[in-house]
């Protein structure tokens, strides 16, 4: 098994980048990207409450990240916030969707 680990302070990072790629080109072929965006938008504070306390109470000690923090968490979990959802709904529109982005779809 390879172990991602070899990027080293960059893993959490890489990981984010390389799951955000799969996520877009999914929403992008799902024709979702609207979507995605509204969701993340939506969740993000909530997500972002949520991960602050539970990093400042000690949940999570994330050791393989750059050290860079945006606003009390580390860039990687600001990007996180993001990719989830976005994945989530490419996957989810790539399988179910109708490739319209919100667009109501009406029957003739």
């Amino acid at each position: 098994m390879f172990d991602i680990s070899v990027f080293g302070r960059y893993t959490y990072l890489v990981t984010e980048i390389v799951w955000g790629a799969v996520a877009a080109l999914l929403l992008r072929r799902a024709n979702a990207v609207r979507k995605a965006a509204v969701t993340i938008l939506a969740l993000y504070p909530i997500a972002y409450v949520w991960d602050r306390y539970t990093l400042a109470v000690g949940v999570f000690d994330i050791k393989l990240r750059t050290g860079i923090d945006v606003a009390g968490i580390p860039l990687e979990e600001h990007l996180f916030m993001a990719v989830v959802p976005g994945l989530v709904i490419g996957m989810h529109e790539t399988i179910f969707g109708d490739g319209a982005d919100g667009v109501a779809v009406t029957d003739p």
